[in-house]
């Protein structure tokens, strides 16, 4: 008798003891829960800044390359511009020749005011081997006010100088040239882009772009920041490559 109610106080007290703990692991696991929740709600409010964030970076990139593609059309219009003017000079040459049944001393003043309009074209246009481009017209004129070239065969000169200029403006390509960086004139290989973008990488692998000053002109610049010069390397090498058409991210030598 005093076992078979000790069984059942032992039962009872298994059962108070069930009863009891019950309620206190669902406090734990609704604690548990909550502090889930908690920590998923942290994580989900960081990710939202973090996407604001990456919202706003992308709207600045977005209006920053707006803002280079119209400093781009504007330059590609002044080129076009100046291209048309030359065009228009080589008009006007081929029509007086035409008219003066070409006559060499009417032929001569024509020539060389076309040379001039050329020759303030290329002193105020893109810096790319502007002293040699200078020189051919020099010597151009020379020859033509000294009578050492025939009229005729001078308009042909004219002409086929005229058209390299046209053609520079379409070309991409590695060159060399001389120009004037840290109060020297150092020899550097040079990244041509049309007559819009020149960039340039000297001989103990530093890197830089001519850039638009605001008189107008042109300055030479090497460029610090680690990411830019990594993009002119690569256009370098892509050059080097053969590579002359494609998508390249570059810094732009327009913007002020």
């Amino acid at each position: 008798m005093h076992n078979h109610f000790s069984k059942k106080i032992m039962l009872w007290g298994g059962l108070v003891y069930l009863l009891f703990s019950v309620p206190v692991a669902t406090a734990s696991s609704l604690e548990n829960l909550a502090k889930s929740l908690a920590k998923v709600r942290g994580e989900v409010e960081t990710l939202q800044t973090q996407l604001d964030l990456e919202k706003e970076k992308h709207a600045s990139k977005m209006s920053a390359l707006n803002s280079q593609l119209a400093d781009l059309s504007v330059e590609e219009r002044r080129q076009k511009m100046s291209i048309e003017k030359l065009q228009h000079s080589i008009d006007k040459m081929t029509e007086s020749s035409k008219k003066t049944e070409q006559s060499s001393e009417n032929l001569k003043p024509v020539l060389l005011t076309v040379l001039n309009d050329y020759k303030r074209h290329i002193q105020t246009g893109f810096p790319f081997k502007m002293e040699d481009r200078i020189k051919a017209i020099e010597d151009l004129e020379n020859n033509i006010t000294n009578q050492l070239v025939d009229p005729n065969k001078a308009a042909n000169q004219v002409w086929s100088l005229i058209e390299d200029e046209i053609r520079l403006s379409k070309e991409n390509g590695i060159y060399q040239q001389t120009i004037p960086l840290g109060g020297e004139r150092i020899l550097v290989d040079i990244a041509k882009l049309g007559t819009v973008f020149l960039f340039f990488q000297t001989r103990d692998s530093q890197v830089g772009m001519a850039k638009k000053a605001a008189d107008g002109g042109w300055r030479f610049e090497t460029v610090d920041n680690t990411s830019d010069a990594e993009r002119i390397k690569n256009l370098f090498d892509s050059l080097k490559k053969q590579i002359r058409q494609g998508y390249f991210e570059l810094p732009n030598p327009l913007r002020k």
